[in-house]
């Protein structure tokens, strides 16, 4: 089969070469892959720091060409969507049923794929955060991939929600994702009602900021660290004075919690099939031209997500 492997000489680190096809494990389906997208971490991380000769890539949706030898999982014939640690940029790849959700038949296959990670994520932590219906909501990094599910997720859920982004000319956007305010500077949410939940998406001086958002009993879950700065508590911050106290910070990690994933991404694939879930593709190109899908990434020049199609 032809794969986009980890070539460090390449332009973009990437290479287009013939590679053994997959063997799955007999909890493993094979799939034929029609599109995938691209990820901030891929870009920035696996691509350039990873090992030659291998095939990248968390995100795709295609068809089951060969359901799993223990029976789990859909037949052969199913359009679904799945997430890995790799692999995902190849003709075929070999997943574990419990990875993979099913897709509504005449699903475009191209938007479905940018769910696993970022929806997922999105998803799973604002269910850190707890009931969120009739409570306020802060999203972090509300611009980038993670950070534009949650907050349609989020107003779904019937939660108010506030973005922060660091880029004002996002705002009008994000309010029609469903945001209710938008702030740009995370000195902004000291002088806003206090928040139930956040998800936080950025590290550094946005996870201290929300984190002092909190009200008493909230949660804060950080999910992403996009700046790769280090925080550093003012002292007195976690005292819990001004009877807030209980607050928490909790990690996340999408690969780490795989349980219920498949059932998850099934619900996540319909709302999209529906038009309920935007996942804001904004760049969609033949998959030879990984390299320069990923340069536009990396350059913050995709204003949304980017899909890549197998032709």
């Amino acid at each position: 089969m032809k794969a986009l492997t980890i070539d460090h000489s390449a332009p973009g680190h990437l290479a287009l070469t013939e590679v053994a096809d997959p063997e799955p494990a007999a909890h493993q389906a094979l799939i034929q892959v029609h599109s995938f997208s691209l990820n901030a971490g891929e870009v920035h991380h696996v691509v350039p720091e990873g090992e030659a000769g291998t095939v990248p890539g968390w995100d795709a949706a295609g068809v089951v060409v060969r359901a799993a030898a223990d029976g789990t999982g859909p037949v052969a014939g199913t359009p679904v969507v799945t997430v890995g640690a790799e692999g995902a940029w190849a003709e075929l790849r070999a997943v574990d049923t419990g990875m993979m959700g099913t897709v509504p038949e005449g699903a475009d296959p191209g938007p479905i794929s940018t769910l696993p990670v970022a929806a997922g994520t999105a998803l799973r932590a604002l269910r850190r955060i707890g009931p969120i219906l009739g409570r306020r909501v802060l999203v972090t990094g509300a611009g980038g991939g993670v950070g534009r599910f949650a907050l349609q997720l989020a107003a779904l859920g019937g939660a108010h929600v506030t973005a922060l982004t660091s880029d004002p000319a996002k705002a009008e956007g994000l309010r029609a994702l469903g945001a209710h305010e938008v702030v740009t500077d995370p000195a902004a949410l000291a002088h806003l009602e206090p928040v139930h939940g956040a998800v936080e998406l950025v590290g550094g001086a946005h996870l201290v900021a929300a984190h002092g958002a909190l009200t008493e009993n909230g949660v804060l879950v950080a999910a992403g660290h996009s700046s790769g700065d280090g925080e550093r508590f003012p002292f007195g911050a976690l005292f819990g004075n001004d009877r807030r106290h209980n607050r928490q910070i909790v990690t996340y990690y999408l690969l780490d919690d795989a349980v219920g994933l498949g059932a998850d991404l099934t619900w996540l694939a319909a709302l999209t099939a529906r038009g309920d879930l935007d996942p804001q593709v904004a760049l969609r190109t033949d998959w030879t031209r990984a390299a320069h899908a990923a340069a536009e990434l990396a350059g913050r020049r995709v204003p949304g997500k980017a899909v890549l199609d197998i032709r």
